[in-house]
């Protein structure tokens, strides 16, 4: 048995979902079922009850019009970090976040400002993380 845990300390989350959420997204090929999220391989994404994500990341101000689209923004990137799903799909995940934010009724320049602090991050928090990143718990070995 392992007597290492590793874990990391998170940053305050802002939304937890109070039901099942489902979006068809372009991103097919993957078969993924965690707790929480689902993506099956014709694209389907579920994030489950109780999943919780920060809102919109950077210098911004969520509004109604961003909320689906961090939401699923979030769960992909998390998908990519626990590789799930490959780095190749961090622009197709950041041109689907833009979309939604239009088909939400965000104002397009707004949408665009966004869209390019994502692409000016180039994927970054969607890269998985090593476990150097993680704070190493060993219980002392006990003698039977």
């Amino acid at each position: 048995m392992n007597a290492t845990a590793y874990y990391r300390e998170l940053k305050r989350y802002k939304y937890q979902l109070s039901e099942d959420f489902m979006y068809l997204t372009s991103i097919k090929g993957f078969v993924v079922d965690l707790d929480l999220i689902k993506l099956d391989s014709d694209g389907a994404l579920t994030i489950l009850k109780y999943y919780a994500w920060d809102g919109a990341s950077g210098p911004t101000i969520d509004s109604p019009a961003s909320m689906r689209a961090s939401l699923v923004h979030d769960a992909l990137y998390q998908l990519m970090r626990l590789e799930k799903v490959t780095q190749d799909k961090v622009i197709v995940a950041d041109k689907l976040f833009r979309k939604m934010l239009l088909d939400d009724g965000m104002g397009a320049f707004r949408a665009w400002y966004w869209y390019t602090g994502l692409r000016l991050a180039n994927g970054r928090a969607a890269r998985p993380e090593p476990y150097a990143s993680f704070i190493v718990l060993q219980a002392p070995e006990v003698e039977d």
